[in-house]
């Protein structure tokens, strides 16, 4: 070899080893596609994972489906990721798909000590309706009627079973389906008149903070042991983690809590933009970026927690 071929090779050595460490995606990973349920919650962390993943190089999509309609879209792959599947009261819409692998459902929950059962306002757990066997003998107060949220949500589908199988004696109760903003309209307005109302609740959300309300015991095999006990898992396409794997892998790194959840919850509910919020949020809360980087590089391969920062303006 000569010393010119010599010197060439040195300097393309020194040129690739100086060149970043590109992702191994394909062009198409580069949109993160993700659903959203059209529950506040499902905001909050759809824009923390919105705000860390443009961060690292990476275009969001975000589409409000139903649930039922979210799962065939994960199946489909029209879909990449739903972050908010509450267990156990979709167990019956995931489990199934999860077991025949035509989704991944990610091992760790994001989300522990949530809660998700039917509520009413203290005033009237004072008067006596603390359980799920005490709704029967409220049927003419509450005109027969429990308030859900949005058609095919699970919390709507185990109140329908309670129903159907005439449980506690709600044979001839009526589930009433619209959407979290109009349910917690309609919770308000009974309050304001403090009237009777079954509703469904759960934690993390401002509702807690916004109404004086009580959870109702009881149907602990419908709703979760501890009276409503939930935990929230991360959905994927089958094969995101292979199609995708940096991106799935921060998707599989967020986690988030009670706390985190509730404070942003309650300014969205205040129409301030979740992915604003978000910003704001880990600006404060930095730390946080030390879980859900680890081992997550931008799209092009660069330090990614250096990437968000810089994007962040922190």
């Amino acid at each position: 070899m000569t010393k010119t071929n010599r010197s060439a090779l040195l300097a393309l050595a020194l040129t690739l080893g100086a060149s970043p460490a590109w992702a191994q995606e394909a062009p198409s990973c580069q949109t993160l596609r993700m659903a959203d349920v059209g529950w506040v919650d499902n905001g909050a962390i759809n824009g923390l994972t919105m705000a860390v993943a443009e961060g690292l190089g990476y275009e969001t999509k975000v589409t409000t489906l139903s649930l039922p309609i979210i799962l065939i879209s994960l199946q489909k792959k029209d879909i990449d990721v739903f972050l908010d599947y509450w267990s156990p009261a979709s167990d019956p819409l995931f489990q199934p798909a999860a077991a025949n692998n035509s989704v991944t459902l990610l091992p760790e929950p994001n989300l522990t000590g949530a809660k998700f059962t039917l509520a009413v306002p203290s005033y009237l757990a004072t008067d006596g309706l603390k359980d799920m066997s005490d709704i029967a003998r409220y049927k003419d107060q509450l005109k027969g009627k429990i308030y859900g949220i949005e058609s095919g949500a699970g919390g709507n589908q185990l109140i329908r079973t309670m129903i159907d199988e005439n449980r506690y004696g709600l044979g001839d109760f009526q589930l009433v389906e619209s959407s979290e903003t109009a349910m917690r309209l309609q919770v308000a307005r009974a309050i304001r008149k403090q009237e009777p109302i079954v509703f469904l609740g759960w934690a993390p959300h401002p509702m807690n903070l916004q109404f004086d309300m009580t959870y109702l015991s009881g149907a602990d095999d419908l709703w979760g042991p501890g009276g409503g006990a939930a935990k929230v898992h991360t959905v994927m396409a089958n094969d995101y983690q292979t199609r995708c794997p940096n991106a799935a892998k921060l998707v599989s790194n967020m986690k988030f809590d009670i706390p985190m959840e509730s404070h942003m919850m309650e300014r969205i509910m205040a129409k301030e933009p979740a992915v604003q919020v978000a910003k704001q949020w880990i600006a404060k809360n930095p730390q946080w970026l030390d879980t859900w980087l680890e081992g997550v590089t931008t799209f092009d391969g660069q330090d990614g927690k250096a990437a968000v920062i810089k994007h962040l303006k922190l």
